[in-house]
């Protein structure tokens, strides 16, 4: 009997090329599992498909391991120490002190939904009845004004982050191709964005209020003031990391490249479109993400300093609150922004590695 004809061979070739195309597909998947900050997943996944589970052990205690120890370490420590710490709002709370505020945060943003729920259910009704009555002169529809809970405000800072960035976005990248084709438009931008670059959210914050309370002068615009004065303060503080990135891309393009395009006589449009943007891709999604990082923390300073809707607002009303309570709900925001500030980074890191070709992950 002959190796191919024999059962025995046959069989433990079709699971090793079984075996052969699930540790391709988990090779294929390893990129994305790193973009989104699940690297320890891929190693989980050879184990189970037996690729050498002595070295996948290891690398599953690498990258999952140790992480869960630091923070377990973490909590410990904050659980011993904290409580140790006196300030004037009472002794720095630890660990379970902080989730018992997640948990009411929670109900409070669950109990809040019920009362809206209800507030319209009892406005439809009224309406409801006053048009049955023939009365539809007195019909009005209001909407629920209750206190904006602690999700409500991570929405709303949300909301203002992306806008200021989008706004910031559509500025800087055209600038920055502009700095990186023209010498000229370089020497001439440069002094502005070095000085503008450094300034505080904080510096900025007030002359922003001030223009847009002299040219928004409508009460009922698409926009309220207080959204537009954070919105444009994010803009004003994050595009520079854009615009120095893409400046710096564009004017890295390989020499040869700029040369065919001469002699290919390609129009500026195909010329930016076909050979600036592909070739400069990379350095403009690395400032993409400097630009939203700093936009998110620039946003909750300014909301702090200008009372404005959202997370910056919910930490400074805690503050001036000085309950018992309110320490811990400002670590709980604490907690949140950081939180938020990686899951935005991850999903830029996520959109850039469906553009680029290479992504340093």
């Amino acid at each position: 009997m002959t190796a191919l004809t024999d059962p025995d061979f046959a069989r433990t070739a079709s699971r090793e090329a079984r075996r052969a195309k699930r540790l391709t597909r988990i090779n294929r998947l390893d990129g994305w599992f790193r973009v989104i900050g699940l690297a320890f997943v891929t190693p989980l996944l050879r184990a189970a498909a037996g690729d050498d589970p002595k070295a996948q052990v290891r690398e599953i205690w690498r990258l999952l391991g140790v992480p869960v120890v630091a923070i377990l370490v973490f909590l410990v420590l904050w659980a011993r120490l904290a409580p140790q710490v006196e300030t004037s709002l009472g002794a720095i709370p630890g660990p379970a002190q902080v989730w018992a505020q997640v948990e009411v945060l929670h109900a409070d943003h669950l109990r809040e939904r019920e009362k809206a729920a209800a507030f319209h259910e009892r406005q439809e009704a009224r309406n409801a009845k006053l048009a049955a009555e023939g009365k539809s002169d007195q019909v009005k529809w209001r909407d629920y004004t209750g206190k904006p809970t602690y999700l409500d405000q991570i929405v709303t800072s949300l909301q203002t982050v992306f806008f200021g960035f989008l706004i910031a976005t559509v500025v800087a990248v055209p600038l920055g191709i502009l700095c990186g084709l023209s010498p000229t438009a370089n020497a001439a931008l440069n002094p502005l964005i070095q000085i503008f670059k450094p300034v505080s959210p904080l510096a900025w914050l007030p002359i922003v209020t001030m223009v847009v309370s002299a040219l928004y002068v409508t009460n009922d615009g698409l926009f309220s003031k207080s959204f537009l004065n954070s919105a444009i303060t994010v803009t004003l503080c994050s595009l520079w990391p854009t615009l120095i990135n893409t400046a710096l891309g564009v004017s890295s393009i390989d020499r040869d490249l700029v040369n065919v395009s001469r002699v290919l006589k390609m129009s500026t449009w195909a010329k930016i479109t076909k050979l600036v943007l592909p070739s400069a891709l990379p350095l403009i999604f690395t400032g993409l993400r400097l630009s939203l990082g700093v936009g998110w923390m620039v946003l909750i300073a300014a909301e702090m300093l200008a009372q404005n809707p959202g997370l910056g607002k919910f930490v400074w009303d805690e503050f001036q609150n000085g309950s018992s309570d309110s320490l811990a709900r400002i670590m709980v925001a604490v907690f949140t922004i950081g939180i938020i500030g990686f899951v935005l980074d991850r999903m830029m890191f996520a959109i850039q590695s469906l553009f680029t070709y290479s992504v340093n992950r």
